[in-house]
């Protein structure tokens, strides 16, 4: 009976992240900025660092904001003080694998892997890779639901196209 009922826990998990996921990337492609930093709980810490970066442990990041109010702050550069041309996103985001099945709380977060890709579209102009690579996450549960404590953005571009003004 345990084997069934730890597998209906694995099983809510994974959907309960996917689902989270999915609505990730609906915030971001739907241009909802102001709603991002709601995924994240207070102290959260979002990254997006270069595989190669990653993988030799170092600490330099394309873009790293240590809280909600970082974030926040983020999202109103990005929207309304940086000029840019204007482009639409769209995440397409694999099935994530649970590497760590926590309490979901901050000292024990569930951890969790997802690939991940971007691409963009400028008016007139056709979509184009923006960027790829993989989540790599800690969520915990609140009592509004699922939150990110931490998103690890790895990407394996080489280059990142122009430069990184929206949240990937």
């Amino acid at each position: 009976m345990d084997n069934h009922n730890d597998e209906l826990r694995s099983l809510q998990r994974h959907h309960a992240i996917d689902r989270f996921n999915g609505a990730y990337a609906g915030v971001l492609d739907q241009r909802r900025f102001a709603e991002w930093p709601e995924l994240f709980v207070a102290d959260a810490c979002y990254r997006v660092q270069a595989r190669e970066n990653a993988e030799r442990g170092l600490p330099l990041c394309l873009l790293r904001l240590e809280s909600q109010a970082m974030m926040r702050d983020r999202i109103v550069g990005a929207t309304q003080t940086i000029y840019h041309a204007p482009y639409y996103t769209r995440h397409v985001i694999g099935p994530a694998r649970i590497t760590h099945d926590g309490a979901g709380t901050a000292d024990d977060p569930v951890r969790a892997e997802a690939n991940y890709a971007v691409f963009r579209t400028k008016p007139g102009n056709p979509s184009e890779v923006y960027q790829v690579g993989r989540y790599v996450d800690a969520f915990v549960v609140t009592e509004a639901g699922w939150k990110l404590l931490d998103r690890h953005c790895v990407y394996d571009s080489e280059m990142v196209l122009n430069s990184l003004i929206y949240p990937v």
